[in-house]
């Protein structure tokens, strides 16, 4: 028994994986199980919408735009060192979570929350890349990625659980001892490990220039449907965001040590695989949003029976994750990505099929084609990413792929969110004509079938009631089959980008990657 225990460079990189792994459950289980505890949150705190949905938000705009930051840093610094700071961190904004007072405190700990999180992601796909031979790195990033889908998995039965049989408050208690765990692996195993070849001095005008831009454009995306996309608010956003980004790309060829080595880009491969996890972000994130209001609003399943119901999809990501990173090891990945694409596009359009009186049935086997397909494009996705750059750039190289799928789930949901309101809005007007019922009550049903609550019926009579509630759902049954067909053709696009972009057979670089056109 404590021959196993003890390290040798046959185990020490199955120690570090494993530690990796750990510290990636935490983060993704972070972000399912807090949305079925919004309404226990919001009751045992009294807060406002307002503050429920910046309880979400906050984390979301801290994480997105630090990750390139995150990442690089664990180049500079030491990249074991920076993910054992976005622990801690993380742990430690939970605890305080775990004893908020108030809204305030509770929003304000998320935002830091994101903050450990944006340390911790990079850090783990760039760790798991030196740690790993280039024959046995699609391997480990396969497991990387089954152990993400897991806890996606158990995040609204482990939330849901918890926040019925304990408190909301333990959901965040419950990352100290993950935390603790990953901690203490990642000492007894992990080597640290940092970019050679650069003289380590920090960005700080790319870094604020990419904050600006990022922290704006994130912001637009989450904010854009309930201010309105043509309001002064939204407008002066995106124009922020792109003064900021337009100016990060002009600065940083001309910085001496950049905060993004812009000849990453030169490389195809790279390109394809960002490319494609905004993509596959866009359309798992969209998908999942409103396929889960869908079940609880239209078909009546509670948060949790909700959750159960998407197992299907999920397991199959853990099943078939590891194997798909095989088989990029031995075949390439461009083969798996564009077959994963394909039948995640198949099981989108499966879904444009959803009418009001679908049940279960039929999203049964959409979710365990979108569960194959997803499994099939994920790891080979990163595994791809990482052996296009220098294994001495893994962190920051890491961080643009990260951040690429947070942008992509956030552009989803936000798109999505935006057509769906449009039709909803189109549908309800030619059901509800004749109906005794105003503009302002009309705009208002639309918005709730967007949060996902009820529109308010009261003061309107039985009969009328009835009839607004089936045109409502008639409309949202509508809107999202419909929405469905753009997160499928988004979808097939990145099939087409994958194949197109992505090397047959993807070389793990020893130096920096070569100057490779991108011909677009």
């Amino acid at each position: 028994m404590t021959d196993r225990i003890r390290l040798n460079e046959d185990n020490r990189r199955w120690w570090t994986l494993a530690a990796m792994c750990f510290a990636l459950f935490m983060i993704m289980l972070d972000n399912t199980v807090v949305n079925v505890a919004l309404p226990s949150i919001q009751d045992d705190l009294d807060a406002s919408l307002s503050g429920i949905e910046w309880t979400v938000n906050a984390y979301t705009l801290t994480f997105a735009v630090l990750l390139v930051t995150g990442g690089r840093l664990g180049d500079i610094f030491g990249r074991r060192r920076m993910f054992l700071f976005g622990v801690v961190v993380f742990a430690l904004s939970s605890a305080a979570i775990g004893f908020a007072p108030d809204q305030h405190w509770l929003v304000a700990g998320r935002a830091v929350q994101g903050i450990g999180a944006a340390f911790m992601m990079p850090g783990t796909l760039s760790i798991i890349s030196n740690t790993f031979p280039p024959e046995e790195r699609g391997k480990a990033i396969g497991t990387w990625a089954g152990v993400s889908a897991l806890a996606l998995a158990l995040g609204p039965v482990v939330g849901g659980a918890l926040t019925e049989y304990v408190s909301w408050r333990a959901i965040f208690f419950l990352n100290l001892p993950v935390a603790a765990g990953a901690v203490a692996v990642t000492l007894f195993a992990t080597r640290e490990s940092r970019d050679e070849s650069t003289a380590h001095s920090v960005d700080l005008p790319g870094i604020a220039l990419l904050s600006l831009g990022l922290t704006s454009l994130v912001l637009a995306l989450v904010e854009g449907n309930s201010w309105g996309w043509g309001s002064p608010e939204i407008v002066a956003l995106l124009a922020t965001a792109a003064i900021g980004l337009v100016g990060f790309a002009l600065l940083e060829p001309r910085v001496r040590e950049p905060m993004v080595d812009f000849t990453y880009f030169r490389s195809r491969t790279f390109v394809g695989a960002n490319a494609v996890a905004f993509v596959v972000s866009f359309a798992m994130l969209a998908m999942f949003f409103f396929i889960a209001l869908y079940m609880q609003n239209s078909l009546g399943y509670s948060a949790v029976e909700a959750g159960v119901r998407f197992l299907p999809s999920t397991l199959m990501i853990v099943l078939i994750a590891p194997l798909a990173g095989r088989l990029a090891d031995r075949i390439g990945p461009r083969p798996l990505m564009v077959s994963g694409l394909t039948l995640t596009a198949i099981a989108l359009f499966m879904q444009t099929r959803i009418e009001v009186d679908t049940g279960y049935a039929l999203l049964l086997p959409s979710f365990v084609i979108m569960g194959v397909g997803m499994a099939l494009t994920m790891s080979p996705m990163s595994t791809a990413a990482m052996n296009a750059v220098a294994p001495e750039k893994a962190g920051a190289a890491s961080g643009i792929l990260s951040m690429s799928r947070m942008v992509g789930g956030t552009f989803g949901v936000a798109t999505i969110g935006a057509l769906f309101q449009h039709l909803a809005s189109d549908r309800l007007s030619e059901s509800l004509a004749g109906l005794p019922v105003t503009a302002g009550q009309r705009e208002e049903l639309v918005a709730n079938l967007g949060s996902g609550s009820g529109g308010d019926l009261k003061g309107l009579d039985p009969a009328v009631a009835g009839q607004v509630k089936v045109a409502a759902n008639d409309a949202f049954v509508h809107a999202l089959s419909s929405g469905m067909w753009l997160s499928a053709a988004v979808a097939a696009t990145g099939a087409v980008l994958a194949f197109w972009l992505v090397a047959p057979k993807v070389r793990a670089k020893a130096v920096e990657p070569a100057p490779e056109p991108v011909g677009i």
